[in-house]
Parts: structure tokens; C-alpha cells; sequence
């Protein structure tokens, strides 16, 4: 890992000192143990605040639109996904953008350490363990056991586009999608899928946490915060909980590429992914379509081929 982020700063440095870059958007230190920030580095010197491990949990592709001039990105699976899905909806130019592809084993999950030790005091990574040091007790964990749950379903963990590699790449299986948790939810009843949404809805405090966090939540207005039509009002309620997620949900079809921000994000816990693995698994199934794999694709409901399955359009 140390060789990995040496190799991070070094790219870092060059690019900067040569002027092909003016920012490199990468990750730091956070003021909070085990949690990494976002970091804009604009000199050579600053390259060396980078670093690199399991708490490098944001999406970085939110912030390279809103970054101005040429800039670099340090990005893993889910983030170059991300950035694939802006190029081919034209949010992003090629050319000002130079992608540093770093491969990732996955990031920590720490409500899995909050629910054990609660306030997290100190933490340290050393050999594929984290210890922690918590308000309620002290503990060590494997990083397995607190791998979050975007990254045990992951398929992309090596970059799908970048200009330059930083250490070894990962070998993974190319089988089809595992959607087991879809499944297992769509084989409840109505009325247990309804009692379950209803739990999670009611938890919702409409901060737009989840909103804010997606790097596809880009525009300029979302719906709710139109006022003309408007959707929502001020005040939360379960009904327009469900109806912002929903909304959410159907704006991100063919487009979410399960990088987990939205959920991390959400300071109630709010099981937000269920609806997106869902509206994920249908799009897979319906135009056998996974978002951003290839910088060189389409959309989902931009493309059409004359092997699309067409059975949610025909009645036999």
C-alpha cells in the first residue's frame, strides 16, 4: 500500500510540475479516524498530503465538473464507472481530464464498528486489520468483516478507463451480475416489501445527503426543489420520503453504477440501495445494459438494438 501511494504522489508531482494538469483531485487524511476526504492538490509540494486505503470511500467524479481547467483524478472502479457515464452525456471533455486508475480491495463500512464500540476515538490499518479504539471498548477486525456491501458485490474494482495505472490490478470474475439481494426482496409479499419500504421511509429526514453525494445528481434544479410545477412540500412525511427516493431512483435508471456513496452518505442509515440494486437488475435484465463500463458506450435508454428482449413491451 505504502508503494501505492508513493507511486500516487510521484504521478501527482509530474504532472503538475510539467503543467499538463492544474488540479489533481485525489484523497487525504480526514480530521476523523478511519475517514479519508477529498483533496485538491495545485502543487507539486501538496502532492504529498495524497494517500491511499480502505477509508478513500467518496466518489471523486462529482467533483471534476464542478473543478475548472485540466485535472487529474485518482480513481478507483466505481469512480472511472462514474466518469464514463459523464462522458457519454457529455459532462465532462476527454481531453482536460487525466485519469490516475488505482485498483480497490474495497472500503470500510463504519457502522459495522459504531454498532460494536460506538464513537469511533482512534483506529489504525496494519496488514489487512483495523484496530479500533471506541467510546463502548476497544476491538480488531479483519478488513473482511467490515468490507462494505457495494464493494462484496463489485465486479469493476480495477478502473474501466484511465491514462495511467498505480499498482497491481485485480483479477475478478466476468460472470453475470449477482442480484441475490434483489431477488431474495422481490420473493417477499407486497405486503412485506411495503412494511419494509415503510420502515426505511419513515427513517428518511429529507437532507438530500444521498443526493449531494451521487456524482449523477448533476442538475441544476432537482425536482424537488421546483416550485413551479411543485412536487414536494418543506415538511417530511413517509409518502414524500418514498416519493423523493422514487423519483431519485427512476432518474438514475441505466445510469447508477453502485458506487454506495448515496448510502454512505445518509446519517439515518436509510437502506437507499435496495431501490437502486433493483432498478439496476431490471435495466441489466431488460436491455442486458451495465452503466459505465466502457467510456465508448451509450446510455441505456439512448441505445437500441434489434435483440432487446422487448417483453415488458409485448403482451403475448
Amino acid at each position: 500500500m505504502n508503494n501505492v501511494i508513493s507511486d500516487i504522489r510521484e504521478k501527482a508531482r509530474q504532472l503538475l510540475a510539467e503543467g499538463k494538469v492544474d488540479v489533481v483531485i485525489g484523497y487525504e487524511k480526514g480530521s476523523l479516524p478511519l475517514k479519508a476526504t477529498p483533496c485538491f492538490v495545485h502543487s507539486p509540494e501538496g502532492a504529498d498530503l495524497l494517500i491511499w486505503d480502505e477509508t478513500c470511500e467518496n466518489n471523486l467524479a462529482g467533483y471534476v465538473a464542478q473543478t475548472p481547467g485540466k485535472k487529474a483524478i485518482i480513481a478507483k472502479g466505481c469512480d472511472s464507472r462514474a466518469l464514463a457515464v459523464l462522458l457519454q452525456e457529455n459532462q465532462l471533455v476527454r481531453d482536460d481530464l487525466y485519469i490516475i486508475g488505482v485498483s480497490c480491495h474495497g472500503v470500510i463500512d463504519q457502522r459495522k464498528i459504531g454498532a460494536d464500540v460506538g464513537e469511533i476515538l482512534e483506529a489504525g490499518i496494519s496488514d489487512g486489520k483495523i484496530s479500533v479504539k471506541g467510546m463502548e471498548g476497544d476491538k480488531e477486525y479483519l478488513f473482511a468483516e467490515l468490507k462494505d456491501a457495494t464493494c462484496q458485490t463489485c465486479r469493476y474494482p480495477n478502473p474501466v478507463m484511465e491514462d495511467v495505472h498505480i499498482g497491481e490490478t485485480i483479477q475478478v470474475s466476468q460472470d453475470a451480475p449477482d442480484f441475490a439481494d434483489v431477488i431474495a426482496l422481490e420473493e417477499k409479499s407486497a405486503g412485506e416489501r411495503q412494511d419494509y419500504f415503510k420502515e426505511q421511509m419513515s427513517k428518511c429526514i429529507r437532507c438530500y445527503a444521498c443526493r449531494n453525494a451521487c456524482p449523477l445528481c448533476y442538475c441544476q434544479e432537482c425536482f424537488v426543489d421546483c416550485n413551479s410545477p411543485r412536487w414536494l412540500t418543506g415538511g417530511v412525511n413517509r409518502a414524500e420520503n418514498l416519493f423523493f427516493q422514487a423519483g431519485r431512483v427512476m432518474h438514475l435508471a441505466g445510469r447508477c453504477v453502485d458506487c454506495g456513496a448515496c448510502t454512505r452518505a445518509c446519517p439515518q442509515g436509510v437502506d437507499i440501495r435496495a431501490l437502486n440494486r433493483k432498478m439496476t437488475k431490471d435495466v441489466y435484465v431488460m436491455y442486458n445494459h451495465e452503466a459505465g463500463i466502457s467510456e465508448d458506450g451509450k446510455p441505456a435508454l439512448n441505445e437500441y438494438t434489434t435483440n432487446d428482449p422487448e417483453q415488458f413491451l409485448v403482451k403475448e
